[in-house]
């Protein structure tokens, strides 16, 4: 039987589950919501590089990614970031879609799912 394990579990979800070595995280979106796009999405693709590197893999190794903007028009700068951070020949699949927040100031919310290394 495949060992499943979950890191920083709460009442309603875990940050992070690994099962047959792959990294699922939830949901991730900014703590500082003063900062505009650029800087939620920095802020964002940090937790996940954090997230990832406890669970035993990192963004050379993702599988999907789920990029959700309260604003589609934020895509070009939220993309400058992104660019800067994804290490060449190593993009993954990836969508990017408008959706609704579930908090007022959330300008980004990252699904990612990963190979673990």
């Amino acid at each position: 039987m495949a060992t499943l394990q979950r890191f920083h579990v709460g009442p309603r979800l875990s940050e992070t589950a690994v099962h047959n070595d792959t990294v699922y995280l939830a949901g991730q979106v900014a703590d500082d919501l003063s900062q505009d796009i650029r800087g939620q999405t920095a802020q964002v693709l940090a937790m996940v590089d954090r997230l990832l590197a406890e669970a035993g893999s990192d963004k050379s190794r993702l599988l999907m990614v789920q990029i959700f903007l309260s604003d589609i028009t934020d895509i070009v700068a939220m993309n400058e970031v992104w660019d800067a951070w994804i290490p060449a020949g190593n993009t993954p699949p990836r969508a990017t879609v408008q959706a609704a927040m579930a908090k007022q100031g959330y300008k980004i919310e990252i699904v990612v799912t990963a190979a673990v290394s």
